[in-house]
């Protein structure tokens, strides 16, 4: 399934931010920093998106992720730390209007 293009520009920062692929220590407060500003299904469109792209454990540690997102606090540091990396790959720290 084709993702929505902003999801697609999303996925793209993503990528772009995180060239090596997403380190375990940022899956809760990138899922969270996203789960503030997705619904709940655009989150997993994402997560699906990624994982169909990298490494069966990582498959596995976003969807741990997604779910500790739901069941766990996330430290604002932790979710600054990921913000700032996005931004210095050019994340516009707002969600791209949707199309």
């Amino acid at each position: 399934m084709a993702l929505p293009p902003f999801l697609e520009k999303i996925v793209d920062w993503l990528r772009a931010g995180y060239p090596e692929g997403v380190p375990q220590t940022d899956y809760i407060p990138l899922f969270a920093l996203l789960g503030s500003q997705l619904t709940n299904d655009e989150v997993t469109l994402i997560a699906h998106e990624l994982e169909t792209s990298s490494d069966p454990g990582s498959s596995e540690a976003i969807k741990k992720a997604i779910a500790d997102v739901t069941n766990t606090p996330v430290h604002t540091a932790d979710i600054n730390r990921v913000r700032a990396h996005l931004a210095g790959a050019g994340w516009p720290l707002a969600i791209p209007p949707r199309d």
